[in-house]
Order: C-alpha cells, then structure tokens, then sequence
C-alpha cells in the first residue's frame, strides 16, 4: 500500500534492539506496508561519519529500509546526499514486528555489505555473532541467523539482488 509521505500518521519509529537493549531508535517515513514488507525512508541516524573502508555514512546519507515479517534479514539501500547509490547494507535480524508506530528487529550481530555495482560483497561481524552466545542460548535462532546469511549472500552475488528492495 503506497503510503503519503505528508501524513505524519505515516511516521514510524524505527527501533533496533541489540543483546535485550535499544541500540538505536530514529524516525522513519513509511513509504509501504504490505502485510509482509515493510519499507521506510530515513536519513543517516548515527552521530557523525561511520567509516568502514570499504564505505562511509555520513550526515546526508538518505537509507530506504526494507524489513520483512517472515525473513530473518533487512535490507537497507543507502544513497548519499546528491543521490548517488552507495551500496546496500543488509542486517541479519529477527523478523520485524511493527505496532502502534514503532517497527521493532532484533539485530542478530551478522551483516553483509553489497557495493553499487556488485562487485564487493562481504560478510560482516561473524566474530561478534560468535561472542554473543546466541548459538548456545538459541540454537534456533543462530541457525536461522546463519542461514539468513547464506541466503543473502547468494542473492547479493547475482543479479537479481536489487529485486528485494525493488
């Protein structure tokens, strides 16, 4: 469903939870909810520049986040200030629960990287994912995680990988 940039009962807070506690909560348009994807528009949210070699958020960056109910990931579609394609940084989450105006997904600590033209695909934190216990306190989930991963990696290395934010 479409959704009216200029009603602001189409504001959404988006809340990523980590280890139990919020990392980050900032505000997001909701561009389209529909049923199972949920896709939002925000700008850059961290303090400053983020610079991680192979990419830099930065104050201007505008990401168009999509979220689904029944996947274990969220795209993430990020363009600089003047419009131009960065790349796509996907967080390995459980699925995404909106309610009342608050889009909640718990990060998994997994994350993979897609550059613009494709041609950098990295996975990413698979060390954090490992510190975090989750294997032991969830095996369920962690196997999820990890599959999730998998599966993104392989849509990110072909060409049809801009079909999930499409």
């Amino acid at each position: 469903m479409p959704v009216n940039s200029t009603d602001p009962d189409r504001l959404v807070n988006v809340v990523l939870v980590k280890g139990g506690r919020t990392k980050i909560r900032y505000p997001a348009e909701l561009l389209a909810d529909d049923g199972t994807r949920i896709a939002v528009r925000a700008p850059w949210a961290g303090e400053g520049v983020r610079d991680f070699g192979f990419v830099r958020f930065e104050p201007g960056d505008v990401f168009t986040e999509y979220y689904w109910r029944d996947r274990w990931y969220s795209v993430k579609e990020v363009r600089a200030a003047s419009g131009v394609l960065k790349g796509w940084y996907c967080d390995i989450t459980r699925p995404a629960t909106l309610t009342g105006g608050e889009l909640v997904v718990e990060d998994l600590d997994l994350d993979l990287w897609r550059s613009a033209d494709g041609g950098d695909v990295r996975r990413l934190d698979e060390d954090e994912f490992a510190e975090s216990g989750l294997a032991e306190r969830d095996p369920e989930a962690a196997a999820a995680a990890v599959t999730a991963l998998d599966e993104l990696e392989v849509l990110a290395r072909g060409d049809r990988f801009e079909e999930l934010a499409g």
